[in-house]
């Protein structure tokens, strides 16, 4: 009878609730007090976008690759309903979940400032 118990503590154990968001599992915080093109959203573009949405045959015809491209899809909004997952729009990136929380509001901070080259 205790090994039935100890199988399925060790069974709740091992199936229990997993969350890879990077801020909660590392205890980091979201800095979003300087939140600039160069250091905030390029990486993630370049991570995420400009391999499927840059050249002369861009996904979708958005094209990611230059800051005016870029700014153009964040000010006709998007780029945020994209990566928000936001009803309406295609669901970037492609194949995984929703980007973290911390990146998601960078983006939103930049493009409500105006999306500056900065």
């Amino acid at each position: 009878m205790a090994k039935i118990f100890s199988g399925i503590f060790l069974l709740v154990l091992l199936s229990s609730c997993y969350d890879d968001n990077e801020e909660i599992l590392y205890g980091l915080t979201c800095d979003t007090s300087v939140v600039t093109y160069t250091a905030s959203i390029k990486p993630v573009l370049a991570s995420y976008c400009i391999s499927c949405h840059s050249g002369g045959f861009p996904s979708g015809n958005v094209k990611l690759d230059t800051y005016t491209d870029v700014r153009a899809v964040a000010l006709n909004g998007r780029l945020y309903g994209s990566i928000s997952h936001t009803n309406g729009f295609v669901a970037m990136p492609p194949g995984t979940g929703l980007l973290s929380d911390c990146t998601i509001a960078r983006f939103r901070i930049w493009i409500n400032n105006g999306s500056p080259n900065n």
